[in-house]
């Protein structure tokens, strides 16, 4: 049994963020992240569905979303939104896969920012300034 004068306290200061309706915890401002290379999960695996549904379109797999959606066990409307996110423009795509930047919109509005024209794509999704600006 141990005594309360036994008893070592460990006190790490940190923050507590909710990120895509998830509560996410952040380190002290004073050390480096360890995944500073890390992408939101949600953001990768909506991005590899996307790709793969647009590919079962593509090769004739399926013929229609809501074929797909049978197949995949979800709606239409889940496929069709999703979808929308294999139309992004390269430079997006670049910095969130290949640079890993996080974005500054959950994945549904990523899936909004996919309709608008590439070339404003990149300063909505991820708040940098394009190149005509």
């Amino acid at each position: 049994m141990t005594r309360p004068d036994d008893t070592i306290r460990v006190v790490i200061p940190l923050a507590i963020r909710k990120q895509n309706g998830r509560p996410k915890i952040l380190p002290p401002d004073n050390t480096q992240a360890l995944e500073s290379r890390s992408q939101d999960p949600h953001i990768l695996k909506a991005l590899g569905r996307a790709w793969a549904w647009r590919r079962k379109l593509e090769n004739g797999e399926v013929a229609t979303a809501g074929e797909l959606a049978k197949m995949e066990g979800v709606t239409e409307r889940f496929v069709s939104r999703t979808m929308r996110l294999a139309f992004l423009s390269p430079e997006v795509l670049h910095h969130l896969l290949i640079a890993r930047e996080p974005p500054g919109l959950a994945v549904n509005m990523l899936i909004a920012t996919s309709s608008l024209p590439w070339g404003t794509q990149l300063s909505t999704a991820l708040s940098i300034p394009t190149r005509s600006q």
